[in-house]
C-alpha cells in the first residue's frame, strides 16, 4: 500500500516539475508576450475601484428589534439606504427571472444574451432589447454618467468579470438592490419599498416586490395616473413567469394579481428624529441598530403629542423625555423635542441643551452628606428667614417650618434648608462631587454660583441627568448583587448603539463615588415626594408604582424638570419653551411630573430597591431631632450609613428642673434639691421655635422661671426680622404714603417683655407678639431689644427707599 502511495505522490511530483520547466521555457522564449500577459492581469486587477460605489448615503437608524426608526436624506438629494447585508428571498426571484435567468451561471456577461440582442436590435433599427445581466447594471450603475456605446459595453464586460471575481453572487445583488433607480430621488430597493408600500422589504407581497423587480427597467412608471397599465403588465407577466417556474404556486399567483399598484407615496416612519440628528453628526451615511425598544418609542411619542397639545394652550410648546434602562446604561426612548412647529423651534433637540436645574440636584447634596457622615435622615434643618451674604433664599410657597427632617425638606424640596445644608457642606465641596458625576454643563468657577448652584443656579441637561440617576441606581443594584462590591466607573455613559456596551470597568470594595447605604436613604426619601393630583394616595394600594422621583422649577417658571427612577429605569422629563420664554403654569410638579408617571406606567413594574445592609448600620436615634440619640432624648431606631456615627449627639434635649406642681422652672435658689422635678425637654433655638411651634401643636415651650428664682440664664431671644447688615427698602401703598417698617423678635418666654429701641430713640414695649412696626427716615442704624432680665440683642440695619 505504501508503495502505490509513493509511486503516486512520485507521478504528481514529477508532473509539476515538468510543468514548472515547460513554463519556465515558454517565458524565456516569449518575453514580450510575457510581459504584455503580466501587464494585463496587472491592469485587470486593479481595474476595479477598491469602493465601486461613491455616492452618499442616506444617515438610518433602526431599533434593537430592527425596524425602520428614520432616516436622512443624502448629502446629493439622494434617499438612498446603506446595502443591506442580505437581500429579501422574493426580491432575489423575482429579480433573476425578470432581468437574468442565468444569473448564477455566467461569469458576469452572458454572450448568447448579447448575441440575441444585437440580432434583434439589427431588424428592428433601434434598441429592443438589451443583452446586460445584472453584474453589468451594477457596472453601469456604478459608472453613472458615461455615454452610451460598443466601446462602453466591453468595458462594462471587463469589468463585470472583474466584480465576479472580487464578491459572490449575493453580494452583486446587494449592490444592485442598493443603487437601482426607483423614480424620482428614491435609489435602492429599501427605500422603494417604504416610499410605494410603506414597510421594509422583506415584509413585501410576491406583487409588491414583483413591482419592485421590473420597475428599475422604467422607473417612469411608478408616477400615480401615468403608464400605469404599462407597469401592471410588466409585473403580471413576470408574476406567471414565476408561477411558470413553480417559484409560487397558483393560489398565490391569481391573489398577487389582483393586488393593485401603489397609488401614492407614503412617508418614512420618523419615530425619533433627533436622535437621528445626534447619530448623524458623527456617523453619516451609515445604517446604525440602535438601543431604542420600537414599541416604548411609540406609546412615549404618543405621551408627547398628547402633552404637548394639552400645554400649548398655556404656551408652553416643548418637552423633552428620556429613558434609561439602569442595568445597560442604553436609551430605550428618545423624545428630543414635542411635535411643534418651525415657530417654536422644533427640531431643536432639547435633551442635550443646558438648562437651568432648579431644585433638581437637591437629592446629590443630600446623598452627599449622608455619605460624608454630616446628618442623618432626619437630622432637623433650619427652615427659618436667612439671608447669607447679601443672598436671600426663599421657599416656594413663601413659608417657614422653623425647623425640619431633612429627609422631609428633600421630599418637600424646601429652599431655605437646601441652601444652608450647602452652607454646611461647602459649595466647592459639593461643586467637585457633581465634577465627578461628570455633570459637563457646571463648568464655572465655585464662586461663580456660590449658595445658588443647589436652587438652580447652574445649567444641566438631561442626558448628563439621566446618566447621574442611572450610575446611582446601578451603584445599589450592583452592590446587592455582588455581595458589597461597587464598579470603578458606575457612571458610565449612556449608550445608544446596540453594537456597544457600557464600559463599568473592575470591581473594587472601596467606593468611587458615593455608598450605596447613602444612596438608598437618600431614594427612601423620594419616593415620598408629593405625587401629582390624582395620585396622592399611591402608598394605599399594593400596585402602586414605587419610584425615587424630583422634580424642579427654575427661576422665572423656565424649565420644568421631573425626573424618576426604579430598579431597572430612569426617566427624565423637561418641559418649557426652548426660547427661554418662561410661564407662570410651568413646574416641575405640575408639568413635568404627570409626564414622568405616564411614561413610568408603560414601563414593566418593578420591585423597589434592595436594602444595602452592608453599607448600613442600625442606631438609636433621637426621635424629635433626628441626631444620634443623647442621654435625655427619646429613642427610636433607624438605619443609617456608615459614616452616620460621625455626626452629632441631639442637641436640642436637655434636663431641665421643675417645681412641684410642673409649671415653672427653679432651682437651688428658691427650691430645694428634694423638690425638684427633672425633665427631659426639647428646646429649639428662638427662631426656629418661633415658626415650629405653629406647625407642632405638640411643642412645648420652656415654662418661665418661678417668681422667687434667681436666674442668671443667658439671652433666649433672637431676631426673625431683619436680618444681619441687611438693606431694608421704603415702600409705598397706592396714594403714595411711605408704609411703616414691621421689625420682628422671637422669645423663648412665651410671656416675655420685651423693649425696643432704633439708635438711641425708644420704640416701645411687646408681649407675647414681638412686632415692632417703626417708620424711620432712611439711613443706617443700631436695632436693640433687651428683656425685663437684662438679656439685650442688637442688629445692624439700612434703611433705604426704593
Amino acid at each position: 500500500m505504501k508503495s502505490k502511495l509513493a509511486v503516486f505522490f512520485g507521478n504528481i511530483y514529477k508532473g509539476l516539475f515538468t510543468l514548472q520547466q515547460y513554463v519556465f521555457n515558454w517565458v524565456r522564449s516569449n518575453k514580450i508576450k510575457t510581459a504584455i500577459t503580466i501587464v494585463f492581469l496587472v491592469v485587470y486587477y486593479f481595474c476595479l475601484p477598491q469602493i465601486l460605489f461613491q455616492e452618499p448615503y442616506s444617515t438610518v437608524i433602526e431599533s434593537r428589534e430592527g425596524e425602520l426608526l428614520g432616516a436622512r436624506i443624502a448629502r446629493d438629494g439622494q434617499w438612498r439606504f446603506p446595502a443591506q447585508d442580505s437581500i429579501p428571498y422574493k426580491f432575489k426571484k423575482c429579480i433573476v427571472y425578470f432581468e437574468d435567468q442565468h444569473f448564477y451561471s455566467h461569469p458576469g456577461f452572458n454572450p448568447v444574451a448579447i448575441v440575441k440582442a444585437m440580432r434583434q436590435n439589427y431588424n428592428a433599427g433601434k434598441v429592443v432589447r438589451g443583452g446586460s445581466t445584472l453584474t453589468q447594471q451594477v457596472i453601469r450603475l456604478s459608472r453613472d454618467g458615461k455615454k452610451r456605446s460598443y466601446f462602453e459595453k466591453l468595458i462594462e464586460m471587463l469589468l463585470a468579470t472583474r466584480l465576479e471575481i472580487r464578491h459572490s453572487k449575493d453580494e452583486i445583488l446587494g449592490l444592485y438592490a442598493a443603487h437601482a433607480p426607483y423614480g424620482g430621488n428614491v435609489v435602492g430597493l429599501e427605500m422603494a419599498a417604504w416610499r410605494y408600500f410603506g414597510v421594509q422589504s422583506y415584509q413585501l407581497s410576491w406583487a409588491e416586490t414583483a413591482t419592485l423587480a421590473v420597475l428599475p427597467n422604467a422607473p417612469s412608471l411608478i408616477y400615480p395616473g401615468k403608464n400605469q397599465q404599462i407597469l401592471l403588465n410588466k409585473r403580471n407577466r413576470l408574476l406567471k413567469k414565476l408561477f411558470e417556474e413553480k417559484v409560487i404556486d397558483k393560489t398565490t399567483y391569481e391573489l398577487s394579481v389582483q393586488e393593485n399598484l401603489p397609488q401614492k407615496p407614503y412617508r418614512l416612519p420618523q419615530a425619533a428624529p433627533h436622535l437621528l440628528q445626534n447619530i448623524a453628526k458623527t456617523r453619516e451615511g451609515q445604517r446604525i441598530k440602535t438601543t431604542i425598544k420600537n414599541q416604548l418609542q411609540a406609546r412615549v411619542n404618543q405621551i408627547a403629542a398628547r402633552y404637548y397639545q394639552e400645554y400649548k394652550q398655556t404656551e408652553v410648546h416643548n418637552l423633552a423625555i428620556l429613558v434609561v434602562d439602569v442595568q445597560t446604561r442604553n436609551i430605550i426612548a428618545y423624545v428630543g423635542n414635542s411635535p411643534a412647529d418651525r415657530a417654536h423651534q422644533k427640531d431643536v433637540d432639547i435633551i442635550p441643551a443646558p438648562r437651568s436645574t432648579g431644585s433638581i440636584l437637591k437629592p446629590l447634596l443630600f446623598a452627599s452628606m449622608l455619605d460624608a457622615g454630616e446628618i442623618l435622615p432626619n437630622t432637623l434643618v433650619a427652615d427659618v428667614p436667612t439671608q447669607i451674604a447679601g443672598y436671600t433664599p426663599k421657599n416656594f410657597d413663601l413659608t417657614y417650618d422653623g425647623a425640619v427632617p431633612a429627609q422631609k425638606a428633600l421630599s418637600r424640596s424646601l429652599n431655605i434648608p437646601a441652601v444652608l445644608m450647602l452652607k454646611d457642606f461647602g459649595v466647592y465641596r459639593f461643586y467637585e462631587q457633581l465634577q465627578h458625576f461628570k455633570l459637563h454643563d457646571i463648568n464655572k468657577q465655585p464662586n461663580h454660583y456660590g449658595l445658588s448652584l443647589i436652587l438652580g443656579g447652574a445649567e444641566s441637561n438631561l442626558w448628563d441627568l439621566c446618566r447621574t440617576y442611572a450610575g446611582l441606581s446601578g451603584t445599589i443594584n450592583h452592590f446587592n448583587a455582588s455581595q458589597a462590591k461597587y464598579h470603578t466607573n458606575e457612571f458610565a455613559e449612556l449608550n445608544w448603539d446596540s453594537t456597544k456596551k457600557a464600559d463599568f470597568s473592575k470591581e473594587v470594595f472601596n467606593k468611587p463615588e458615593l455608598g450605596a447605604g447613602s444612596i438608598w436613604l437618600t431614594y427612601n426619601a423620594m419616593k415620598e415626594v408629593n405625587r401629582p393630583a390624582g395620585d396622592e394616595a399611591w402608598r394605599f394600594y399594593d400596585s402602586s408604582l414605587e419610584i425615587a422621583w424630583k422634580t424642579g422649577t427654575s427661576f422665572g417658571s423656565r424649565d420644568a424638570w421631573a425626573i424618576g427612577t426604579s430598579a431597572k429605569y430612569v426617566v427624565g422629563v423637561w418641559v418649557g419653551n426652548a426660547s427661554g420664554e418662561g410661564r407662570p403654569s410651568l413646574t416641575g410638579v405640575g408639568s413635568a411630573a404627570p409626564i414622568l408617571f405616564d411614561v413610568f406606567n408603560t414601563l414593566p413594574r418593578s420591585k423597589w430597591f434592595a436594602t444595602p445592609y452592608n453599607d448600613l448600620e442600625e442606631a438609636e436615634i433621637c426621635s424629635l431631632s433626628g441626631h444620634l440619640a443623647g442621654e435625655h432624648c427619646p429613642v427610636a431606631k433607624q438605619w443609617i450609613p456608615l459614616n452616620g456615627r460621625k455626626t452629632t449627639v441631639c442637641p436640642y434635649h436637655k434636663l431641665v428642673h421643675l417645681d412641684p406642681t410642673g409649671q415653672y422652672r427653679v432651682n437651688s435658689s428658691c427650691e430645694s434639691i428634694d423638690n425638684m422635678i427633672a425633665r427631659s425637654w426639647f428646646v429649639l433655638p428662638p427662631v426656629m421655635e418661633w415658626y415650629y411651634k405653629g406647625l407642632h401643636i405638640d411643642y412645648m415651650p420652656l415654662p418661665p422661671f418661678r417668681a422667687d428664682c434667681e436666674t442668671t440664664a443667658g439671652s433666649a431671644m433672637d431676631f426673625i426680622y431683619p436680618k444681619e447688615n441687611g438693606k431694608i427698602y421704603l415702600t409705598k401703598d397706592f396714594n403714595g404714603n411711605i408704609q411703616p417698617v414691621v421689625f420682628r423678635a422671637a422669645h423663648s418666654s412665651a410671656n416675655a417683655r420685651l423693649f425696643w429701641y432704633l439708635g438711641r430713640k425708644y420704640l416701645g414695649e411687646t408681649q407675647t407678639f414681638h412686632e415692632m412696626p417703626v417708620n424711620a427716615a432712611t439711613g443706617k442704624y443700631i436695632l436693640t431689644i433687651t428683656d425685663e432680665s437684662g438679656n439685650e440683642i442688637r442688629r445692624r440695619v439700612e434703611i433705604v427707599s426704593e
